[in-house]
């Protein structure tokens, strides 16, 4: 289990956990790509990211509510939608060329958000979502978080923003609760892929959880922005290389 690649691997889940929990996120686009670069068979990929990433979303979650960033109106109408489509999306086994760029695609999402020009920023007075047209962003959502091993909250987070559904802290915390539900209906989706977690998990596991300690505590204080964009470009080397670019 403690293997110099694995140690490797583990620091470098470690940092994308440290990222994506300061902004209320789970981490597991970041996991992928990281897997992604280190050639992991793509049967480990997802249900390792979506394990990871209950780890790390529900550590967030209990942080971010006891700080009130959370509002129980903005989350619901999501998870309705979010939930069972998790789940049936977990349920998918997709062959490996048709898995592979379906998440290079996803991760070039993330990418984008992560090199997005100017910070998004919610109004500043925000308002509830139309209960409607959340459940269905959470029906699009919860699909493909199910289907490629993400829990959803890259795109949740600008979503809430450019809306002005919540303020940043507001939609971290409301993220970090999502990621945590939708991973689990991920995995309850494909238990059978439970099988295919690598023996170094608890290694993984272990230096995700100080990733999330770390990143949760530094929160928004955490000057992300050229941290993130690096890791963007990551991102995109990651995407290009699970769809065949090089």
């Amino acid at each position: 289990m403690f293997t110099e690649l694995n140690l490797l691997l583990a620091l470098g889940l470690m940092l994308g956990a440290t990222l994506y929990s300061s902004v209320g996120h789970g981490g597991a686009s970041s996991y992928i790509a990281i897997m992604a670069l280190f050639g992991l068979p793509t049967a480990v990929m997802r249900p390792t990211a979506l394990a990871l990433n209950v780890l790390v979303s529900g550590f967030a979650s209990v942080r971010f509510i006891r700080a009130g960033q959370f509002r129980w109106r903005i989350l619901w109408p999501f998870l309705l939608g979010a939930l069972p489509m998790a789940y049936i999306g977990g349920m998918i086994t997709l062959p490996s060329n048709t898995y592979r760029p379906i998440v290079g695609v996803v991760l070039w999402l993330s990418a984008a958000r992560l090199l997005w020009p100017r910070p998004i920023q919610a109004s500043t007075e925000t308002r509830d979502p139309p209960i409607v047209p959340a459940v269905l962003a959470g029906i699009g959502i919860g699909l493909l978080s199910g289907l490629t091993g993400t829990g959803g909250g890259i795109f949740l987070s600008p979503l809430l923003l450019f809306f002005g559904w919540a303020q940043p802290k507001q939609a971290s915390g409301v993220a970090a609760v999502f990621i945590f539900a939708n991973s689990i209906s991920g995995l309850a989706g494909n238990v059978a892929s439970l099988q295919q977690l690598p023996a170094g998990l608890p290694l993984f596991a272990g230096a995700v959880l100080i990733g999330a300690t770390v990143g949760t505590t530094l929160g928004i204080k955490l000057p992300e922005l050229l941290v993130l964009r690096s890791l963007g470009l990551v991102l995109i080397v990651a995407g290009a290389k699970l769809i065949g670019v090089y």
